[in-house]
């Protein structure tokens, strides 16, 4: 049996309940990518503020759209996304029938992560297979890439690096928390990153989450304070220190 399975995310099913009703539109004018073109992406529902509380990924099946995210925040931001439905026919719920799978090598149904090549590829499938999640972790940490809302809440969008990582359209039309977003880009004012640094060079004041067994922590610190020569190669095209 493969080791492929992603046992820590879960599947948001987005689907129309009467014909005609167009569930891309609906949430495209919520999260921070372009939903309307090639799926799948990487994207987030922010704060009006352009804070992180969700991200995902969002995949195609027919007209309904799936969300592949964090299984412990699948039920927050499915009630989350249905305060924003109002009296839309769009059902909104989990979908246990489904899974998330990775790997580091191209498989016919999977596609490249969307944020960055190296982190390998994604599909989703039947809820079988062996669990491939400390390797991903471990994977994704190597690239100095966060998620989930351990690492990315209450973090301005920018902030987390989801220019470099392809998170955030800013041609696409407005969504919640794009005003703030849209400024910070235009003024080139992101003035914190969230980097993957040595658990025993992390500073406790400015740590958002921590792995003592791979001996890494996620960091929120000022730009001012990075040396681009400790940054994936990814990260130090986009920062450049006060």
């Amino acid at each position: 049996m493969s080791t492929t399975l992603l046992t820590d995310r879960a599947i948001l099913r987005l689907a129309p309940m009467e014909p005609g009703e167009d569930v891309r539109g609906f949430l495209q004018g919520l999260v921070t990518n372009d939903v309307a073109g090639d799926l799948p992406i990487y994207a987030a529902l922010l704060t009006a503020q352009g804070k992180a509380m969700f991200d995902f990924f969002v995949w195609a099946d027919g007209d309904d759209l799936l969300l592949d995210c964090e299984a412990d925040a699948a039920d927050d931001l499915a009630k989350r996304l249905s305060l924003y439905r109002l009296r839309r026919k769009i059902a909104i719920a989990r979908d246990a029938t489904v899974g998330v799978h990775w790997g580091r090598d191209p498989v016919d149904t999977g596609a490249p992560d969307p944020r960055l090549p190296d982190l390998g590829y994604r599909w989703l499938g039947p809820m079988e297979g062996e669990a491939a999640d400390a390797a991903y972790l471990a994977h994704r940490l190597s690239l100095g890439v966060p998620e989930t809302r351990a690492e990315l809440a209450d973090i301005l969008w920018l902030e987390t690096n989801a220019v470099e990582l392809n998170g955030v359209s800013f041609g696409k039309g407005c969504y919640i928390g794009q005003e703030n977003t849209a400024r910070m880009n235009w003024r080139q004012k992101v003035n914190r990153r969230l980097v993957v640094v040595p658990l025993d060079h992390s500073d406790e004041t400015r740590r958002k989450a921590a792995y003592p067994e791979l001996g890494l922590a996620i960091d929120h610190l000022r730009v001012a304070d990075l040396d681009p020569a400790t940054l994936p190669d990814w990260q130090r095209d986009g920062v450049t220190p006060e």
